[in-house]
C-alpha cells in the first residue's frame, strides 16, 4: 500500500480544530509517513492521546510550533522513508531546543524495526513505540517526565488490535477500516512481515459493527485495509470470507461507497470478482500490485503468481467490470534484473493498461533476502524507470481522455486548491477512484464536503479530470446530498 495513492487532503486531518484555550495534558500533532495502514494507525494514536487528556493542535498551532508533543508514525518499506524520518527528527531537535518542555515520540514500522538505532542516534526523542503497542504511548510519555530518561517499548506480539483503540478520524465522510494486520507472505524484498508480524484477522462481526458505527457518524465511504486484504479469512480456512464481507457491506444502509486495498493477485479469486461486480456500493477500483513482468524475477521475489496468471485475472476483472480502474506497483532494478527481464515488464504494463502505476527503484531493506543478492547498478535502474514512467504516462493519458464527454459522479472531499476562489471548483473522486476537479456553474448550488456531484467531464489532465460543465449547452451538473 502506498502513500502516493492519497492526496495531501486525504492524508491530513481535514477537520483541524481551532486553537483550544485548555491545553489539557498537552497540545499534540501527529506526522505520518507511509501507507494507508499508517494513516489508520495515526488516527488511533490521536484517539489514544485524546482519551488520555491531550488536545489536538490546530493548523495555526502546528505552523507556529506551539506544541507540547509531536509524534511521528514512521514507514520502513523504502529507504527514502527512513531518510525522511531521520531528517525530520533532526529538524525537530531544533524545535525542542526552542521549546525544552516539548516531547517527541517515534512510532510505526521504523520504530518497530530499528528502535535501538533510533534511541542511540536521536537522544532527544522522549519515547519510541512500535506498531503493536500504540496504547502504551501516554504511559511512556509520563514515565519520561517522571524519570527524565527516554522510554522505549516495542512489543513483539500484538496484544490489542489497533481497531479496538479509540480513534480520531481524519475525515467525517470517509473512513479507513482495518480488517486484518500483518502478512504471511515471504516476498524477498519486503520488510512488512518483520514490522507488522503474521497476518491476524478481525472477526467479521467486529468489522461490520465498526462500519455501521462510522456510517452512523456521517461517513459515506469506507476503505477496507489489509496488507493482503483479500486473503482475509484464510487463517481460519474460509477462503470466501472476503467476498462475503464485501457482499455484507452492500446491506449497510447509508454506505454509499466501499473500496479496499491492497489485494494480492494470487488470492484474487472468482468469488471476489463476482462480489465486486454484483454489490452496488463496492466501487470498481482496484490496486493490483504487479511488481515485475518477468517470471524469473517474480520467482526471485517469491511472488506466488506469474505474468500469465496475473494477466488472466485482469481479463476476468475487466470482463465482469469493463469500467474498472486498475492501478499497480512496479519495482525496477530488483537484484539480478536484466534488460530482457525489464522488457518483459514493459510488455506486461503495455498489455495490462493500468490506470496508473506507482514505480520504485528497488531499495534494499536490511534483514530481507533480496538485500544480500547481487544489486543492479543505480544508474541502470534509473534509466529503466524513466522508460517505464514514459510508457505509463502515455497509457494514463489515453485512459483519462476516455472520460472526456462522459458524466461522472464525484464525492466531494474538499476544494480544488489555492485558486479555488478563481476557479469555483470543488474536488473529489469519481466512483472508480479518479480524482476530479468540478467547476460550479454560475447560479448552481455549491456542494459541501460529502455531497455527490454528477458532472460532465470537459478535460483530461495529466493525472486528474476537469469537469467544467456548460449547463446551457446541455452538459450535466447535479448535486445530491
Amino acid at each position: 500500500m502506498n502513500e502516493e495513492m492519497m492526496t495531501e487532503e486525504e492524508r491530513a486531518f481535514a477537520d483541524a480544530p481551532a486553537a483550544a484555550a485548555d491545553r489539557g495534558r498537552g497540545v499534540f500533532a501527529v506526522h505520518t509517513l507511509g501507507c494507508q495502514m499508517n494513516v489508520h494507525d495515526s488516527e488511533r494514536i490521536a484517539g489514544v492521546l485524546e482519551a488520555a487528556g491531550y488536545v489536538r493542535a490546530s493548523r495555526e498551532q502546528e505552523e507556529a510550533h506551539d506544541l507540547d508533543l509531536i509524534v511521528m508514525n514512521t514507514c520502513a518499506v523504502r529507504e527514502n522513508a527512513a531518510e525522511r524520518m531521520y531528517g525530520t527528527i533532526g529538524l525537530w531537535a531544533k524545535m525542542k531546543r526552542e521549546r525544552p518542555h516539548m516531547q517527541i515520540a517515534i512510532g510505526g514500522c521504523m520504530a518497530q524495526l530499528d528502535r535501538e538505532r533510533i534511541a542511540k542516534r536521536t537522544p532527544w526523542v522522549d519515547a519510541v513505540f512500535g506498531t503493536r503497542n500504540i496504547e502504551d504511548l501516554p504511559a511512556l510519555l509520563e514515565r519520561t517526565k517522571a524519570t527524565g530518561r527516554p522510554q522505549t517499548k516495542v512489543n513483539e506480539r500484538l496484544e490489542v488490535f489497533p481497531s479496538d483503540l479509540p480513534a480520531h478520524r481524519a475525515s467525517k465522510t470517509s473512513a479507513w477500516v482495518a480488517i486484518s494486520v500483518g502478512c504471511n507472505n515471504t516476498c524477498t524484498f519486503c520488510i512488512v512481515p518483520t514490522t507488522r508480524g503474521r497476518e491476524r484477522d478481525r472477526r467479521p462481526g467486529d468489522v461490520l459493527a465498526e462500519i455501521r458505527a462510522v456510517v452512523a457518524g456521517g461517513a459515506k465511504e469506507v476503505t477496507l485495509l489489509g496488507q493482503n486484504v483479500n486473503s482475509y479469512g484464510y487463517g481460519i480456512g474460509d477462503r470466501y470470507a472476503f467476498s462475503k464481507l464485501l457482499r455484507a457491506c452492500g446491506d449497510i444502509e447509508g454506505l454509499e461507497r466501499v473500496r479496499f486495498t491492497s489485494p494480492h493477485p494470487a488470492a484474487f479469486t472468482d468469488d471476489v470478482i463476482a462480489a465486486m461486480a454484483e454489490t452496488p456500493n463496492v466501487m470498481h477500483q482496484l490496486h493490483f500490485p504487479l511488481q515485475s513482468g518477468s517470471d524469473r524475477i517474480l520467482r526471485a521475489m517469491r511472488r506466488s503468481y506469474r505474468s500469465g496468471r496475473f494477466l488472466a485475472i485482469l481479463d476476468k476483472i475487466r470482463e465482469a467490470m469493463p469500467d474498472a480502474q486498475i492501478s499497480t506497483d512496479v519495482i525496477v532494478g530488483f537484484p539480478g534484473e536484466t534488460e530482457e527481464d525489464f522488457q518483459d515488464t514493459l510488455r506486461v504494463v503495455e498489455r495490462a493498461r493500468f490506470s496508473s502505476a506507482f514505480t520504485f527503484i528497488y531499495s534494499p531493506r536490511p534483514g530481507t533476502p533480496a538485500a544480500a543478492m547481487e544489486q543492479v547498478p543505480h544508474d541502470v535502474a534509473r534509466e529503466r524507470i524513466e522508460r517505464l514512467l514514459a510508457l505509463q504516462e502515455r497509457i494514463t493519458a489515453e485512459n483519462l481522455r476516455g472520460f472526456e464527454g462522459r458524466d461522472v459522479e464525484v464525492m466531494v472531499t474538499g476544494r480544488a486548491g489555492k485558486k479555488d476562489g478563481e476557479t469555483h471548483r470543488v474536488t473529489g473522486r469519481e466512483r472508480t477512484g479518479v480524482l476530479v476537479h468540478v467547476g460550479v456553474p454560475q447560479g448552481e448550488p455549491m456542494p459541501e464536503v460529502g455531497d455527490f456531484v454528477t458532472a460532465t467531464v470537459t478535460h483530461a489532465g495529466v493525472h486528474n479530470l476537469i469537469a467544467d460543465p456548460d449547463v446551457a449547452a446541455g452538459q450535466t451538473y447535479m448535486v445530491r446530498r
